[in-house]
Order: C-alpha cells, then sequence, then structure tokens
C-alpha cells in the first residue's frame, strides 16, 4: 500500500516569475493544483514543512493528503523541480485524483538477494530498468515493486514480464530487460611494440673545448703532478645587462618636450613656441588690442 503523508498549503494571489520568486524570497515553495477537471490553481508552501514531508519517501508513489484554505483533496506529485546547484525546491506540481478512478504513475523496482553468478562466478549484477509505468487504482498504489534475483547466473536476465503487482495493470513493454548478470571484464594486459622494446642510444654530447681550459690542461700537463704552481683561471667577463626598449614618443610630445628644453632651437631664437595668432583673410599676424603694436616677428619681417 502506498503511504499518505499530509501537507497544508495557501492560495497564492501572485502568479508568473515574479510572483512565484516573491513567494520563495519569503521561504516557501510555490505550486499548482490540477486534474479532476478543476482549474489550475496557484498555491504556495512552507518549505522546511515539504522537505521534511518528502525525506524518506516515493514521492512518485506517495498519496499527499493536500490542504488547501481548509479543504482537503488527495494528490499526486507529478513534478518537482529543484535548483541546478542548490537541493532546493523551487516549484511542485500536485495532481488531484479520486478512490474511484485509476491513476496512471512510476513506480521504482528493488532487486532483493545475490545472485548464483555473483557469488559463487564472481560475475556483475547489473541493472537495466529501476522503474516501471502501471495503471492501478489510489488504494491500491504499490509503495514499490520488488524483484528476487538469487537464481540468476552468468548471462541469465529478467524482465518486465516475470513482475507481479497485484491488482495493477503494467503498462511498460514487457519484453524490456530489468536485470540481468555480466561476467568479469578480464584486465587487458598492455603488450610492448617493437618500437618501444629496442632501446635507443642516447647521442654523445659533443662539447667545445674554451682557450681556458686548454691552457690550464697545458699547465697541469707541464706540472706533473710535482707541485708547480697552477696559472691562474681567467676570469669571466662581465656580462652587460640587456638594454630596455626605448618607449616611442609621439610627435606631439617629442615637439613639446623639444619647445620647453633650454637647449632647443626655439628658446635659443628666442622666439615664442605658442600658436600665433593671424587674421582669417590675409594671413599676418593680429594688432595687439591692448598696446595697438604687431608681434616682435611681425615687426622684424617688416623691417626685412
Amino acid at each position: 500500500m502506498a503511504q499518505t503523508v499530509s501537507l497544508s498549503a495557501t492560495t497564492r494571489q501572485a502568479n508568473g516569475k515574479g510572483g512565484a520568486r516573491q513567494t520563495r524570497f519569503r521561504g516557501k515553495v510555490p505550486a499548482v493544483i490540477y486534474g479532476h477537471g478543476r482549474d489550475t490553481q496557484s498555491l504556495e508552501l512552507e518549505a522546511k514543512a515539504l522537505e521534511k514531508a518528502l525525506h524518506g519517501i516515493e514521492p512518485a508513489s506517495t498519496i499527499i493528503e493536500l490542504s488547501v484554505d481548509g479543504k482537503t483533496a488527495k494528490t499526486l506529485i507529478r513534478e518537482i523541480q529543484r535548483h541546478p546547484i542548490r537541493p532546493d525546491i523551487i516549484h511542485v506540481d500536485f495532481f488531484e485524483i479520486h478512490a474511484s478512478e485509476k491513476v496512471k504513475l512510476k513506480v521504482p523496482v528493488h532487486l532483493i538477494g545475490n545472485p548464483d553468478g555473483v557469488r559463487n562466478a564472481g560475475g556483475v549484477l547489473d541493472q537495466v530498468t529501476r522503474e516501471v509505468e502501471i495503471e492501478v487504482l489510489p488504494a491500491n498504489i504499490p509503495d514499490r515493486v520488488e524483484l528476487d534475483v538469487t537464481a540468476l547466473k552468468i548471462g541469465d536476465s529478467l524482465h518486465v514480464r516475470d513482475l507481479t503487482i497485484p491488482n495493477a495493470r503494467i503498462l511498460t513493454d514487457t519484453d524490456l530487460t530489468i536485470a540481468t548478470v555480466v561476467p568479469p571484464r578480464a584486465e587487458e594486459v598492455a603488450t610492448p611494440t617493437p618500437e618501444a622494446a629496442t632501446e635507443v642510444a642516447e647521442p654523445e654530447l659533443i662539447r667545445k673545448v674554451r682557450e681556458g681550459e686548454e691552457e690550464e690542461g697545458e699547465a697541469a700537463a707541464e706540472g706533473g703532478g710535482g707541485g708547480g704552481r697552477q696559472s691562474p683561471r681567467p676570469k669571466a667577463g662581465r656580462q652587460r645587462r640587456p638594454r630596455r626598449p626605448t618607449r616611442r614618443r609621439s610627435p606631439r610630445a617629442a615637439k613639446r618636450a623639444d619647445a620647453c628644453a633650454p637647449w632647443s632651437a626655439s628658446a635659443i631664437r628666442g622666439q615664442n613656441t605658442r600658436r600665433r595668432v593671424t587674421t582669417r583673410a590675409t594671413g599676418w599676424p593680429k594688432r595687439s588690442s591692448r598696446t595697438g603694436a604687431f608681434p616682435p616677428f611681425a615687426a622684424a619681417s617688416a623691417r626685412v
């Protein structure tokens, strides 16, 4: 017989994504109830109470007595949506049922016993199908379906037709395999290839002898181990630090730096490096509005 769990819910006024987010923000879970000719109704449940009620049961085959605004209805859970990262429940679908109407649902298949092929021959038990769909009255909903696999040997299998569910009709294909015992897999030993078997001789490192080493070798040969003083080893030359690449300046920055330097040609000539103000028509310098005279460079050009 199926288990029965009681839950209480309230009507949810705000619908859509926005209303569902507000419901989750308040610590509740949005849900809907439908079926048996009733309109879809939006609900909300306490998240902690729902998690506690679903702990240790099979949600698909458990009857939920849902109390909505004082009215109780027997329902089945059709879908549970969870957060993709956290284990939180974000939405639940309830399907209302009646005692006189048959319902279609999926029940889990549990294997019991230790197969003979696993116990004596070292085989491996492989469960291919883990649930089957049945049609049954709400009062006869089984919690789960058990299948004995004790007599299975290596190569034997059990199918859906081997299941026995009282007061229920199996809708799943009868030829579908539920469990089978396969032989153990032999460990593959990697054989060495001919290329890897032949050892490749490493090439001898030939190094060019430096001049200092040649002189040191000659001095050691002349001394002959008689206690003569050997020539000092020449010191290695000082390595120069690599020069840092110069930063390329823009033409405007180069012109500005040239004008500000005390040795620039503009400073030597004594000319003003700022923009000269000229008339638009003739291109001649404008007369000063304060003194009434031309700039110095204009007077010099006039004298010439």
